[in-house]
Parts: structure tokens; sequence; C-alpha cells
């Protein structure tokens, strides 16, 4: 049920509340992947904590792409009330439902104060992806009507604002201030006050321009795959994870949760019981924050998109990718993390191997660099946590300009 200030009482639940329901909610979707696939999953049970996710495999598009070419179009997951079917880059197929706020778009779009009385300009694309649906679905939930505007034809987006006197935007952060500036250029004057965004970086200058002119504009994160994962409010202290997502920080190319604060790749568990998407591997990189958002909504925050997580180098004509670094350290339980150095010397690829240990001596892991990344390099031994905890596994430090 909506109320003034919060989409459901789901966001403002115990911590306690919270991790009782989604450990039953994912519970239920490994029995609905094991049942239908069998092979998916090693045979792990019941998970006691959601801390025992770690213990399953993580999911990546390129393996999804695999079974959906040899299983098509969803690769033997079981999906269920799919109304659509939407292509992404890969390709890579997605199933979309038509009920329900399928995609949990509504939970941003009320944190943005859009609601029944405004009139949504939603200017994501309706073609192959399901980003127009993803927002559209959002404004349904909240009861706001939608103009189904797309992308492009600008001078036609701001006359159809101005007629049906559009209030709130979503798309793109950067699509909006070309209309404004079209609307400028037409002497209209538009009445769009709410802006929610996502699909790329809402640069803080951007935000400001938007403010200046009288608009809220907030952003989410959310996938083709996976739906809504995380959002900001008014508060503006990070994104909010969605109550409909369990999310893992992970070191790049493992399935090993980060301490706590650390930058990793960010992991996500969709509790959608139509596609049950377990522990499925976004390529973004993020960081949990600690302490809840002072708007009062409950769930963990993470800082947002810090980036892509494939570091995947090429040194001396050799692809490095971050799974051999994890199978560096995983070759040496002392070794606590690594960290590959790309430079450029004398017109020539130099790689420096940095790893964590106490040992005083590099000798007993030449061999494991060479059969790990196929690689002779300079190899640095450090103190433990002397590394930076940034994410990186694979750091280019090659200039391309």
């Amino acid at each position: 049920m909506l109320n003034k200030v919060y989409f459901d009482d789901l966001e403002t639940r115990s911590a306690d509340a919270r991790a009782a329901d989604q450990l039953s909610a994912v519970n239920a979707q490994i029995a609905r992947v094991a049942a239908a696939t069998n092979s998916c999953l090693p045979d792990v049970g019941t998970l006691k904590s959601l801390d025992d996710l770690r213990h399953l495999p993580v999911l990546r598009k390129s393996e999804l792409a695999k079974w959906q070419a040899d299983v098509p179009p969803f690769g033997g997951l079981p999906v269920t009330n799919a109304a659509h079917i939407f292509q992404s880059p890969g390709p890579i197929y997605e199933p979309g439902g038509i009920s329900d706020d399928w995609w949990r778009m509504g939970r941003f779009l009320h944190a943005v104060g859009i609601g029944a009385d405004d009139i949504v300009q939603n200017c994501f694309g309706y073609h192959l992806t399901p980003a127009g649906m993803i927002f559209e679905s959002g404004a349904r939930a909240v009861g706001a009507a939608v103009l189904p505007a797309g992308t492009g034809q600008t001078e036609l987006q701001v006359t159809a604002a101005r007629d049906i006197g559009t209030t709130a935007y979503a798309g793109t952060p950067d699509y909006l201030k070309v209309i404004l500036d079209k609307a400028d250029e037409m002497g209209i004057s538009l009445r769009i006050k709410k802006a929610a965004v996502g699909g790329g970086a809402l640069f803080p200058s951007l935000r400001d321009f938007y403010t200046d002119r009288g608009i809220t504009c907030m952003q989410s994160y959310a996938t083709a795959d996976l739906g809504n994962i995380a959002y900001e409010s008014d508060a503006l202290e990070g994104m909010i994870v969605d109550e409909g997502v369990v999310v893992e920080i992970v070191t790049p190319g493992t399935g090993n949760p980060v301490a706590a604060g650390e930058v990793g790749e960010v992991v996500v568990t969709s509790l959608n019981p139509d596609y049950p998407l377990i522990r499925f591997a976004t390529g973004d990189m993020s960081a949990i924050m600690a302490g809840t958002s002072p708007c009062g909504r409950t769930n963990m925050r993470i800082k947002g998109w810090m980036g892509r997580a494939d570091q995947t180098t090429k040194i001396k004509g050799m692809f490095v990718r971050p799974e051999q670094v994890a199978a560096l350290v995983a070759k040496h339980p002392e070794v606590t993390r690594a960290r590959v150095i790309a430079k450029r010397e004398g017109e020539q690829d130099t790689m420096t191997v940095q790893l964590e240990s106490p040992a005083t001596d590099t000798a007993p892991y030449e061999q494991s660099v060479m059969d790990t990344l196929k690689l002779k390099g300079t190899l640095e031994l450090k103190a433990i946590d002397a590394l930076p905890k940034d994410g990186l596994v694979i750091e280019d430090q090659r200039s391309y300009d």
C-alpha cells in the first residue's frame, strides 16, 4: 500500500525481518532453478543464511548467452509470466512481465515524488531493449500517466511536453538538458519539475543545472536482466538497494565478497520468481556504504556505479584477466591480495605483480605467475593490507594518448 513517504512497509522493516524474508525467497529461487536445470547449481541444500550465497557459483553474461544459444530463448531457466521478450547486446534475451511492477521501478519513481498527478515523458527506448517498458511499468505502479516518447525528434518532444503538460521526465541524465535547451530555443516554457534518470552518469554539475531550473533529479541503477537494483532518495546519500534483490560486492573474477566498504563487482540475486537469476554478475563496480539512509529507508546502500569490473588487459600481446589473478592468489593460502600493473618502458610492455604476503622471498611465486598469467614479470611482495582497496586487480598505467 502506498503512503505519503514510503512506497511500502518493506522499505522500513528491520534488518532481521528483511534477512529472514529474503533468505526464504532465495531458497525458493534455488529450488526453482535446481528443479528446472538440474546442473546449473551445486547441491548445497537449503541456505542457512544469506552469507551462504558465497558458496554458489557466479553467473556471468557470457555464460548466460551460451546457455541461451544452446536452449533458446532463456537458457533453460524457469521463466514464467513473460509477456515480452527483449534483446540486449550479446545478444542476450530477457523476459518481461506486465503485472505488479515487474521490474520494481515504482519504488524509485515514488522516491522521486512522482505520483498520480504526474504525466511522465518516458524518453527511454522501446525498441528491442526493455528500458522503456521498465520505466513505464514503474509509472503505472505509482499511478502516473505516460507519454511513450522514446528517443530523438527533440522538437516534437518539446511540443508534446508543452501540449499535454508533462510534469516529469524519465530517461538518460543528459537528454533532459537537450529537451530543455530546445525548448528555450523555441521560446517554450515546460512544466517538468521531476526527473527519474538512469542508463548513464549523472554528473554533479548536471544535477546542479536541473536544480537551478527547479527540477528534482534522482538516479537509479537498473539493468535489463534484473530491473531496479538500487536508487536514490531525497537524502542523496548513496543508493538504497531495492527490496526485491540481494546485492553482494565481490572481488572481480571471483565470487568472494570483499570486506565492508571495499570496492568490488556488483553481484545480484533476484527475488523475482518469474525470472530466477542467482548471483548474476553485472560487471559493474561499487561499494557498500556503512549505516542506513537518513530518509528512513533501512536497506543497505551502495555508492553507485564506480566503473566496470572487466579489467582484462593485453600485456606483451597476451590477455591477462581478473580470473587469472584470482587463480594466482588461490594457489598460495598466505597471499591475501594481488595486483598486476602494466606499464610501458622503452617502447615495450612490462608487467609487475604485487602480492600481499608475509613472505620475504619471491622465488616460491615465480612459477605460479608463469603458470597462471602465462607471462614473466617483476614480483613485488607487499605487507598484508598494503595494496589499495579500490577493486582493481589489474591496473593499466600505460598512456594511450
